[in-house]
């Protein structure tokens, strides 16, 4: 066989496999419209993150939820990248008019944005919230954010989840989340005044090892891992619940069941360093004592390691004896 004729059966096959498509699970040849509803719990309790829990100005809360249907070649965010301006305003301050403005700008420019949905914040750290959205067989992808109030930047949310598989779409899906911070501000609490990060910083998952700061609102060193922070179960509308009055999600039964798996963290206590040593009391020429003391930086909950002793004695040679 001549080199010529090699040549050419190499660039047909490589010709016909660049027309493939990449990834047949990309490929959604489901029928073109679905609805579903989505259904937002927020397990932000005082049990399972007991650490530095804000209960008062303002108290533990949710934003309302912002989201997006789309196809692949959109990001609301993503992890590991840096957030847009408006996910920033969003993570910081709630404020969505930048965020709604690029996501309707990405949906004329690349026709990317099928439709943008959203729900009413909630008032505590444990609560739940609704909505309804539309997915569509070439925006069959869905993203939202969520931001955790107080904090610095940080939220939760679900990146690009994909509800067509194959040649139909997912009766259900349920997410647990845990909270990412946006990269813009570098406080390390809940209640920490602005402080922008800069330069900028990507998306991160906060974990309960990292920021290795112990300082941080969700460091547990003696957890593998934490607890779920919220958890998002989106579900398949049937056609007769489509456009009725009152079709709803069960709310109370989701309720029931995250309530069911609310977790107790045990948080040790956390004391200072000793003060320095007292004066030496006593009488003279006899065993004087001293004494230093420590104070509670933290206080134990949930069955953590209990407080030690915060003071201590020693004996001593009383001071300024003749």
């Amino acid at each position: 066989i001549s080199c010529k004729l090699i040549w050419t059966l190499l660039i047909t096959i490589l010709g016909y496999t660049s027309c493939l498509p990449v990834d047949d699970d990309s490929v959604c040849t489901a029928e073109e419209i679905a609805k579903y509803s989505i259904v937002f719990v927020g397990k932000w309790s005082q049990a399972a993150f007991p650490k530095q829990y804000p209960l008062y100005r303002p108290p533990a809360q949710w934003s309302s939820l912002l989201g997006v249907t789309h196809s692949s070649d959109y990001n609301m965010w993503k992890k590991d990248e840096y957030v847009s301006n408006g996910v920033r305003d969003f993570a910081e301050k709630g404020e969505a008019w930048t965020l709604m403005k690029e996501i309707e700008a990405a949906g004329e420019k690349i026709q990317s944005v099928h439709g943008i949905f959203s729900a009413p914040a909630i008032s505590s750290g444990t609560g739940q919230t609704f909505t309804e959205l539309e997915v569509h067989s070439r925006h069959s992808s869905v993203s939202f954010i969520v931001r955790i109030v107080p904090s610095p930047d940080w939220f939760v949310g679900v990146d690009s989840l994909n509800l067509c598989e194959g040649d139909h779409w997912k009766e259900q899906e349920t997410v647990d989340l845990f909270p990412y911070d946006a990269g813009t501000d570098s406080g390390f609490t809940f209640s920490s005044p602005n402080f922008a990060t800069i330069p900028q910083d990507t998306v991160t998952e906060i974990t309960c090892s990292s920021p290795s700061h112990p300082a941080n609102s969700f460091y547990y060193p003696k957890l593998k891992s934490l607890p779920p922070i919220a958890r998002v179960t989106i579900v398949k509308l049937k056609r007769n619940q489509l456009g009725l009055p009152g079709s709803q999600p069960n709310l109370t039964a989701v309720g029931n069941e995250i309530d069911d798996s609310v977790s107790e963290t045990p948080l040790d206590c956390e004391i200072s360093l000793w003060s320095s040593w007292g004066l030496c009391r006593g009488t003279c020429g006899k065993i004087g004592t001293k004494t230093r003391t420590r104070y509670v930086r933290l206080q134990p909950a949930n069955n953590g390691t209990p407080c030690p002793n915060l003071d201590e004695e020693a004996e001593c040679e009383p001071d300024n004896c003749i």
